[in-house]
C-alpha cells in the first residue's frame, strides 16, 4: 500500500469490458510521480488516499477487472510530507 494524493479525474471514452462503469483518478506520490487508479470510494481532487496494488487491487473493486491499482480509502488526516532537497 502507498499513500498518494488525488490530482484529478481521468475521462476515457473507450474502455475494456469491466472498466466501463468505474471512476478513474490520476494520483501523485510524494516524489511527484503520477499513476492512474480505479476509484472504489469516491475520492475527490486534493484527497489523500491509500492505494492497493497487484491482484489485491482487483479484489478491492469487487470484480475481476483489469486493474493493478485501486484506491482503498480516503485518509481523514494526513500531514503532507515536507519536500526533501536533492543534493
Amino acid at each position: 500500500m502507498d499513500i498518494m494524493q488525488v490530482e484529478r479525474s481521468l475521462v476515457c471514452t473507450r474502455r475494456v469490458p469491466g472498466l466501463q462503469s468505474v471512476s478513474l483518478r490520476v494520483l501523485r506520490d510524494a516524489k511527484g510521480a503520477r499513476a492512474v487508479a480505479v476509484d472504489t470510494v469516491g475520492a475527490h481532487p486534493g484527497n489523500w488516499v491509500f492505494t492497493i496494488s497487484g491482484s489485491a487491487a482487483r479484489v478491492a473493486v469487487g470484480t475481476q477487472i483489469l486493474t493493478d491499482l485501486s484506491i482503498g480509502g480516503i485518509i481523514d488526516r494526513w500531514d503532507e510530507p515536507e519536500p526533501t532537497d536533492s543534493v
